[in-house]
């Protein structure tokens, strides 16, 4: 997550599954290079398990070339640049903007950040990465959509840094503009993991469900580590409000 583990910022609970746990993955997406989206120990665990793909904005690819993957495992894409994933059934992954910054050290803004889009056969979804609200949203979603998921960020918010960081009303708004005429559903990440900022830990998902239920979004918030299957019927267990 950091440089320095003992530094911090701290897990708001334990990883919930290990790099041996995981399933067959057909590629492995990284919005950007920050410590929380970029954990070299990770790509080194999951590099060496399977021969997975990693689809990355530009620049990134060298930090993980510089961590022995091998470069033909490595597919960098500009915005609006497009890779096939799958064979069988085959996932055109777009690599979109977003509305956000890079750097690791003390180097700044010299790989590129992104969304991304994954058009399958029948489903779209769209993954925000670390992003503040944006009308290029809207664009995305005439072009791209609509989406029948969203995964978009809705923590880690201050008024501090309104312009890199979504709150839980914007992350419904943004929602609104990618699925819009029919909806679809919203997944919330960016919020339980890391202490990043100074609300508290529920916070986000307190004022998501209003906002949500203001706007009539379906929201979909799994456990750390639960399985959600789209085609089934959505957990509705409000979990956080028992470890907040």
């Amino acid at each position: 997550m950091s440089p320095s583990q003992a530094m911090g910022p701290r897990r708001f609970h334990p990883v919930p599954v290990r790099v041996g746990q995981l399933p067959k993955l057909d590629a492995v997406l990284i919005s950007h290079d920050h410590y929380d989206h970029l954990d070299e120990w990770s790509v080194r665990a999951i590099a060496a398990a399977q021969p997975v793909r990693f689809i990355v904005p530009l620049g990134v690819g060298a930090h993980l070339r510089s961590w022995g993957v091998a470069s033909h495992r490595i597919t960098e894409l500009d915005w609006n640049e497009s890779t096939t994933v799958g064979e069988s059934s085959p996932v055109e992954v777009t690599c979109t903007p977003a509305r956000h910054f890079s750097g690791r050290g003390l180097s700044r803004n010299t790989t590129l950040w992104s969304s991304f889009v994954l058009a399958g056969p029948r489903h779209r979804v769209f993954f925000g990465g670390d992003s503040g609200y944006m009308a290029e949203f809207a664009r995305i979603g005439a072009e791209h959509g609509p989406f029948d998921l969203t995964v978009l960020p809705v923590g880690a918010y201050a008024e501090q840094w309104p312009d890199v960081h979504m709150n839980p009303e914007e992350a419904v708004r943004a929602h609104g503009d990618l699925t819009a005429p029919r909806g679809g559903v919203l997944l919330p990440v960016h919020w339980g993991t890391f202490n990043l900022a100074f609300h508290s830990w529920v916070d986000p998902m307190v004022r998501l469900q209003a906002a949500s239920e203001a706007a009539g979004a379906r929201v979909v918030v799994p456990r750390p580590g639960q399985r959600v299957d789209m085609v089934k019927p959505l957990p509705t267990d409000r979990w956080w409000l028992r470890c907040g």
